[in-house]
Parts: C-alpha cells; structure tokens; sequence
C-alpha cells in the first residue's frame, strides 16, 4: 500500500511540475515573434479619406513594431489599399525614388521590418490572393515605427504585417477595393 501511495505522490509531482513548464512556456514570448516595441499617442489632424483609411485619433495609443514577421515563400499578410498619387492618402513621395506613382502601377508598399531599411526597394514581390497571383515593384515603406502626422496622412503606424498595395493590385487581383483589407501571401520575386 505504501508503494501505490508513493508512486500516486511521485505521478502528481510530476504533473504539476510538468503542467506549470507548460503553463510558463505558452506565456513566454516566441523568440522569433515581433512583439511592438513601443507605443505612438495619437494626434489627429487633417487626414486625407480616399481608400478610407484609418485616421488617429488624439489621445489613443498605436503600437510601434521595428520588426516583422519573418519572410518565407509564403508569407502572411494583410493587404490594404492606398493611392501612391500626389495628394492622396499615401501623403509624401514614395521612399525608394522620391516620386508619385499613378494608381495604374503595380506599387506597394512594405511594412517597416519588410521593408529593410530601404534594402527591397525597386525590388518585385508575387501577391496572392483567392488563387490569383500578380507581382508589384516595391516603391515605399508603410511606416510600423512612426504615425500621426502630415507625412502620414494623419495615420496611424502600420501593422508590422502590411503589403500596402496600389487600386492597380487589386484591380489585377480581382479584388473588390470597398473591401480595404484581405489576408493575403507574398514572397520576394527571383523576376
């Protein structure tokens, strides 16, 4: 009897023990995961509502990322819309070449950490989405970092997860833009 007893005490330690492993490692950040590095207060102001984006108020607090997730052949995203054109909600020039681009251009946009601190610039990445496929040159950065202001358009940071696409993206992709978001793929482009 006093044998089954121990074995029952030992079976139980070693469920607590190993529960409250477990328990800790799911709380624990993944080492390869992109956790916002800060947070931006907002400030509104004039905000251009073309595409219809999402304009910051004062007050509220944005996540920041320096990061994104990490690039594979397969990468999840979420593709938003935004005009590349002068005046519109894409606010300044386009990072990469300092220009405007029409929204009849396969552009897009890279959150920050994608973005590489310029480093896929001019570069084409494949876009896909419903089975559809399409390729876009990359001519800007969607900023994860900063926010709220007039070279933001008044926006918010990016998510750290945002393939910022062109009305001719999503026009070639057969996309309803009165959507404004889609989950989508994307991968760098050997083309």
């Amino acid at each position: 009897m006093a044998t089954s007893s121990a074995a029952v005490t030992v079976a139980i330690f070693l469920l607590v023990s190993l529960s409250a492993c477990y328990i800790t490692s799911a709380l624990r950040p993944s080492l390869g995961a992109c956790q916002a590095s800060g947070y931006l207060p907002g400030k509104a102001g004039h905000c251009e509502r073309s595409n219809d984006p999402d304009c910051c108020e004062d007050g509220k607090r944005y996540p920041q990322y320096h990061c994104s997730p990490p690039v594979t052949s397969s990468t999840k995203a979420v593709l938003t819309l935004n005009s590349f054109e002068k005046g519109k909600d894409g606010g300044d020039p386009s990072e990469c070449d300092n220009a405007y681009h029409s929204d009849k251009e396969m552009v897009v946009a890279l959150s920050t950490g994608w973005f590489k601190n310029m480093a896929r610039c001019g570069h084409r990445i494949k876009i896909t989405a419903n089975g559809n496929s399409v390729y876009a040159k990359v001519v800007d950065e969607c900023d994860s970092v900063y926010g709220c202001d007039n070279e933001h358009n008044y926006e918010p940071p990016c998510q750290n997860n945002i393939v910022d696409a062109s009305p001719a993206v999503w026009n070639a992709l057969g996309l309803d833009q009165n959507v404004g978001e889609l989950a989508i793929t994307w991968s760098d482009s050997d083309n």
